[in-house]
């Protein structure tokens, strides 16, 4: 609960997990500095402040909380909070946090001082309880140290202090783009977008190709991808989404393949497609919603045959969990809703009744030979469209 009428005038920005990253520190706040004010650029009145573990943003009479839903969204924050800057005086700290406490609305709080200022004559205890005393004066709160209704934090640095009420938790992770860049699988189901937002939240920036086959498949099946895309493109700011047509090469693959074999070779198929597509986009990685198990392309047999087609790196950031732990991610980034339209993907559409579980490569290779499929995949790729997605509200720039 916000104390009311405080008008703040900074947010401090805690990297978290960035300290751990040690001689690559440096590179990840640079990035995250990046990220932030990319993010907030259409805020113009803001001014930053960076160091070795903080990030001081002043607001010049900003919406604080308009500003609270865009960083929210930027991975590589652990958590951040509305803030007060106030002279390093304990006259003034008193002050203020009388002040604060005084258009709350509960029973107890507690003072959390840091000094950061060592230099400063009172140790972080003395403050805690030069402040909370003037507050147990002079108002009816009480101080209850494990569970209080209002906490105030004190950061004591040598010309400033910064007086804050919560700390509001972000998105966690690292900094989008620096890990590099991968190319996710986007389908229209429920892990793709997962396993997107996963990626992105270690610190991999995302491009996504998506196989359509019109017109087995839907124009509102293609709408439903891109709508996937935009939900989660609030992570990085902009994604591009390459459009693969996919009708001819599955046409044939059923007419020339075991209907048993038609899932193993569609996707072998399809990883040689994302493998040119990140030669030509410079991605490092293939990324897809593949979870052990899940469907008969997903048993380790299939996912070895598959993969023998590409030397690209696969990644699968849901691999190891289950459809209620892949669910409850998909509600919390709002893409569940979605995914769970009922427009059918090339996937679904052609998924045969008694698919292999467990394929060998010696059998899909030979019949792959019956028909050629590297004419097939050359046209697929020339014929590859790219559509940029941004976030609803940010559709005319790339944010990062």
């Amino acid at each position: 609960m916000e104390p009311m009428n405080i008008i703040y005038d900074h947010i401090l920005v805690r990297y978290g997990e960035l300290s751990t990253k040690g001689k690559n520190k440096k590179d990840f706040i640079k990035r995250l500095q990046h990220n932030v004010r990319n993010a907030l650029k259409t805020f113009d009145k803001l001014e930053y402040k960076a160091t070795h573990d903080r990030l001081y943003i002043l607001l010049n009479g900003e919406d604080v909380h308009a500003i609270k839903d865009v960083l929210q969204h930027v991975f590589g924050i652990s958590s951040f909070s509305f803030a007060v800057k106030i002279p390093s005086e304990i006259e003034e700290m008193k002050k203020t946090a009388l002040h604060i406490a005084e258009a709350f609305q509960g029973t107890t709080f507690k003072i959390e001082a840091r000094r950061s200022d060592k230099q400063f004559p009172m140790i972080s205890d003395k403050i805690n309880r030069a402040i909370a005393t003037n507050i147990l004066k002079k108002t009816s709160l009480k101080v209850d140290v494990k569970h209080p209704d209002l906490r105030i934090q004190v950061e004591v640095h040598t010309f400033d202090t910064y007086m804050m009420t919560n700390k509001i938790i972000g998105a966690g992770g690292y900094p989008v783009g620096v890990g590099g860049k991968a190319l996710v699988m986007l389908s229209g189901g429920i892990d793709s977008p997962v396993a997107s937002y996963l990626t992105m939240k270690r610190g991999v920036a995302i491009e996504c190709i998506h196989y359509a086959s019109p017109p087995y498949t839907s124009n509102a099946a293609l709408e439903k991808v891109l709508d996937l895309a935009r939900s989660v493109s609030r992570y990085q700011g902009h994604i591009r989404v390459h459009i693969v047509p996919f009708t001819d090469m599955q046409l044939a693959i059923y007419q020339n393949c075991d209907e048993s074999y038609a899932i193993t070779i569609m996707r072998r198929m399809m990883y040689r497609i994302a493998e040119q597509i990140c030669e030509k986009q410079r991605c490092l990685a293939i990324v897809n919603g593949e979870s052990i198990g899940q469907v008969a392309s997903q048993t380790l047999e299939s996912m070895q045959v598959i993969n023998q087609v590409t030397q690209m790196p696969v990644i699968r950031p849901v691999v190891a969990m289950d459809k209620l732990e892949i669910i409850a991610i998909a509600n919390k980034i709002h893409t569940y809703d979605i995914s769970i339209q009922p427009f059918e993907d090339c996937c679904t559409i052609f998924t045969p009744k008694n698919p292999v579980t467990k394929p060998t490569l010696r059998k899909a290779e030979k019949m792959e030979a019956r028909f050629d499929y590297g004419s097939l995949l050359k046209e697929a790729v020339e014929k590859t469209e790219f559509i940029d997605i941004y976030p609803e509200s940010k559709k005319n720039s790339d944010l990062f």
